[in-house]
């Protein structure tokens, strides 16, 4: 899975329609330029491949009244929400095997699905990081420590460390969202986390790319 493309449909579903630069303006202002490959040329590439998938709809606009260039906008398709609705899904579940921006984005867009089914999706997670535990101690065991398979023996430390912390988080949040944090799907105006039109982004890069005024 790529969180690019995750995190791409959903600062367009946020956004109705957008266009390039706005998502770009997005991912910034959510700091995903630092924490995944959400960089300016993925980006708008995301956003073409994408289009030409018939994940997303091109809206060619009009010159601006202030003398700007015509800018293409982007909409999600219904193919494109089901696919952007699975992504967030699989990315709360999945454990062992994924990397750190697939579900750093997942949490920030979770809110898109039903209450129930989150908190139902991360018990899987909790459920999955037990079994990947289950499957390092099959041939380590904690208790004899590292050094028992030498220095090579601190990798299995390491994912023993990665699953306990990976569950206690998981159920905190888990614990967190039964509790009633946080608007999710169907329960009211959700949370704005997109900027609008012209809004100052106080974390932009201030890096100019070729693809900011297509």
């Amino acid at each position: 899975m790529s969180a690019i493309r995750l995190l791409v449909l959903g600062a367009v579903r946020q956004h109705g329609r957008a266009h390039g630069y706005q998502v770009r303006n997005d991912l910034e202002y959510w700091g995903a330029h630092e924490w995944s490959n959400a960089k300016p040329g993925s980006i708008y590439h995301a956003l073409k491949q994408m289009a030409k998938q018939g994940l997303l709809y091109e809206h060619e606009t009009a010159p601006s009244t202030a003398g700007g260039p015509p800018r293409t906008e982007y909409e999600i398709t219904e193919k494109g929400t089901v696919e952007y609705l699975d992504l967030v899904r699989e990315a709360l579940v999945s454990t062992y095997n994924q990397k750190p921006d697939m579900l750093s984005a997942a949490v920030g867009l979770m809110v898109d699905l039903p209450r129930a089914e989150v908190i139902d999706l991360l018990k899987q997670r909790v459920s999955g990081l037990g079994d990947w535990r289950a499957s390092v101690t099959e041939y380590y065991t904690p208790e004899d420590g590292p050094e028992q398979l030498g220095h090579i023996g601190e990798i299995m430390n390491l994912w023993l460390h990665q699953a306990d912390a990976g569950a206690t988080w998981t159920r905190s949040l888990i614990e967190r969202i039964e509790g009633g944090a946080y608007t999710f799907a169907g329960e009211g105006e959700p949370f704005v986390g997109v900027l609008a039109e012209g809004e100052e982004n106080p974390f932009a890069t201030g890096e100019r790319h070729a693809g900011d005024d297509a």
